[in-house]
């Protein structure tokens, strides 16, 4: 890896953009009509409890509520009402949902071709995603193995660092989320995920805690230092017999699901310094974090960290099914050159369609200017979340990076103590006024704020206002 000063130059040659404060609003302010879930959606909820799993999609408390179509910031239920997304469909839709452009790549690309074969005779749009891939990853002379998930690129990462090092163990950090599939969830931390299959898990990784300023897990509580406590401790475990068997550390630059946690300054560069001093490689999972959802280019360039591998998702899909781990040349040279069966492959790896999608998407990221976009967006949402919310009862802190932002809810007279019964009230009562929000962290607590890039700041300013409201009328419903 490198660390140090580099180019941190975002997508070159931006094209003109609007002001992030513009007046002029796209987006539509919520819009319901009778009853909610109204009947449609109920009776799809029906249907779908006879057919799916029990496990997969909630029922109850007004969800869920079906899709029909979206566009920009904005959704449409299947009865007509009309939402305000401030998730962005789970971080993906970073651009927006249904993009011109992106739509415009799809049905271009269906046209011409929808499968190809990936891994044996691949269509060309896969160079050329890889070539725009590789023009942009903060890594020396990057090769990449594209996947159709997040928690894929994960696995492939992980198995990199197996070839490469010889060994079989990894180094992750308490709250972290890296997905659900066999490897990821070795790696993933929470007890709900993990616990069921525990005994078929990885036995060879290990668990550093991260540094949470403001709710530091055990043994950081009390350190006057919390990144330089956070970096002993990843020190000490890579000291022990089990530690001598890491051949990577894996870690969110800012962490995701497990709250939006933006951790100290110094802890990223010490952590890539560390691995860069013991030969342990670094993997850095900015699948949520990337592509200008934290406000920079990739997360790890506030410190400028290069990784050895690179996890890269949702922003990059233009809402379709792709995600790339990439490293340079040397790492990926692990993998043994193909003889006409790859190691790791899929059927639908380096789908034309999603290629297309992901090559719009990165190009109207540019073109639109959005990851600076997203940067001062975000300072401005941040500040006046925090007015808004400042003195209101269960609010803990609002903290992020970018349009990456998280407000932490709390029990009443205890300022750490997290609240999820306040963040589910608020959750259902905001899609009830047409606002759809998600929760994040270990136990729930956390309103999770990661809206469209391109979001007009009508649409925040309106957000910021109906969240204090709600936050305001939820604290004091204890039902």
């Amino acid at each position: 890896m490198t660390i140090g000063d580099r180019d941190s130059t975002l997508f070159p040659d931006p094209m003109p953009r609007r002001d992030p404060l513009d007046p002029r609003d796209r987006d539509l302010p919520p819009e319901l009509r009778g009853s909610h879930p109204g009947p449609r959606s109920l009776a799809l909820a029906d249907r779908l409890g006879r057919l799916e799993s029990r496990n997969v999609t909630y029922r109850g408390d007004g969800f869920p509520i079906f899709w029909a179509r979206a566009e920009g910031s904005n959704v449409w239920d299947v009865d007509g009402n009309r939402y305000v997304d401030l998730s962005a469909g789970f971080a993906v839709a970073a651009v927006g949902h249904g993009h011109p452009r992106v739509i415009e790549a799809i049905r271009s690309q269906a046209g011409e071709l929808v499968h190809g074969m990936g891994d044996v005779h691949p269509a060309a749009v896969k160079v050329e995603l890889l070539e725009r891939l590789a023009a942009l990853a903060p890594v020396s002379a990057p090769r990449a193995v594209l996947g159709t998930s997040g928690a894929e690129a994960v696995e492939v990462a992980l198995k990199t660092a197996c070839l490469l090092t010889g060994k079989p163990g990894a180094l992750c950090f308490t709250a972290a989320y890296h997905g659900l599939t066999y490897g990821a969830l070795s790696v993933t931390d929470r007890a709900y995920f993990r616990a069921p299959f525990e005994a078929q898990l990885n036995p060879h990784v290990l668990r550093a805690p991260y540094p949470h300023p403001f709710r530091p897990p055990e043994p950081l509580e009390s350190a006057p230092d919390l990144a330089a406590a956070a970096l002993t401790e990843v020190e000490r475990i890579l000291d022990t017999e089990r530690g001598s068997r890491v051949g990577a550390v894996l870690l969110e630059p800012i962490q995701g699901r497990g709250g939006d946690v933006v951790p100290p300054a110094g802890f990223l560069r010490g952590v890539a310094e560390m691995c860069e001093r013991r030969g342990v490689l670094l993997i850095l999972d900015e699948i949520y974090t990337g592509l200008g959802r934290a406000g920079s280019r990739f997360a790890c360039d506030e410190e400028s960290v290069s990784p050895d591998i690179l996890c890269v998702g949702k922003a990059l899909s233009g809402g379709m099914p792709i995600a790339a781990c990439l490293g340079s040349e040397e790492v990926m040279d692990a993998w043994p050159r193909s003889r006409g069966e790859a190691m790791h492959t899929s059927t639908f790896m380096a789908h034309p369609i999603a290629c297309a999608a992901a090559l719009a998407a990165l190009e109207v990221i540019r073109e639109e200017g959005l990851v600076e976009r997203s940067r001062e967006l975000g300072r401005r949402w941040i500040r006046l979340l925090d007015e808004t919310l400042d003195g209101r009862p269960g609010v803990g802190e609002v903290r992020g990076r970018g349009l990456m932002i998280g407000i932490d809810l709390v029990r009443d007279g205890d300022h750490r103590t997290p609240d999820p019964g306040l963040a589910g009230r608020v959750v259902r009562s905001a899609l009830r006024v047409g606002w759809i929000l998600l929760t994040g962290g270990p136990d729930g607590n956390v309103l999770s704020l990661s809206p469209p890039l391109n979001v007009e700041w009508g649409s925040l300013e309106r957000a910021a206002e109906m969240l204090g409201a709600v936050v305001q009328s939820c604290s004091g419903d204890r039902g």
